[in-house]
């Protein structure tokens, strides 16, 4: 009588096993990933090759920056290459990632303002500002503020709290 018993019990630990390999899974595979980019919620247009390849606009409005870092400091009729560079760069590299973006027309809508801007002769900053053969140096980006380690931290408990809220269904459902 006792061995039933046993068997029972063998059965019960068996099924809760069962059950906690199960939420350990689903909760492993729900904290894999932090997020999921936006990237794929957006149309990317075909994704066959084509002779003319359109680019997507550019996710910074260059149109009302403020232009005012170059052109007061490039200006002609001699161009200070030094100077030049350097007003450019100061510009430039914040929007480094977008500009080194070849799929969007970052690029060309920079150039396109600065010249509107400041009547730069054609391939002025292209041609004489050179830091490597892959083109400008760009310094670190700034270390973040306290107000963005601060958001950080409200995000990292958001998520967390999600995570325990969604275990706590896991468990309610693989338990009833």
């Amino acid at each position: 009588m006792s061995f039933a018993f046993l068997g029972g019990e063998m059965d019960l630990c068996r099924s809760v096993s069962l059950r906690a390999v199960l939420f350990m899974l689903l909760v492993g595979l729900a904290t894999a990933s932090t997020f999921i980019s936006d990237a794929v919620f957006q149309y990317h247009g075909s994704t066959g090759r084509s002779l003319l390849q359109t680019k997507s606009n550019c996710p910074v409005n260059f149109e009302f920056q403020n232009y005012t870092v170059v052109t007061s400091k490039c200006k002609g009729p001699h161009y200070a290459v030094n100077l030049c560079c350097a007003a450019f760069k100061e510009f430039a590299c914040p929007f480094a990632e977008q500009l080194n973006d070849v799929s969007n027309n970052c690029a060309s809508d920079l150039f396109s303002y600065l010249n509107v801007h400041g009547k730069y002769p054609p391939g002025l900053f292209a041609s004489e500002c050179h830091d490597t053969k892959e083109g400008l140096t760009c310094p670190p980006s700034p270390s973040k503020t306290p107000d963005d380690i601060a958001n950080a931290g409200d995000i990292n408990r958001i998520l967390t709290f999600l995570i325990v809220f969604m275990s706590g269904v896991v468990l309610a459902l693989l338990f009833s």
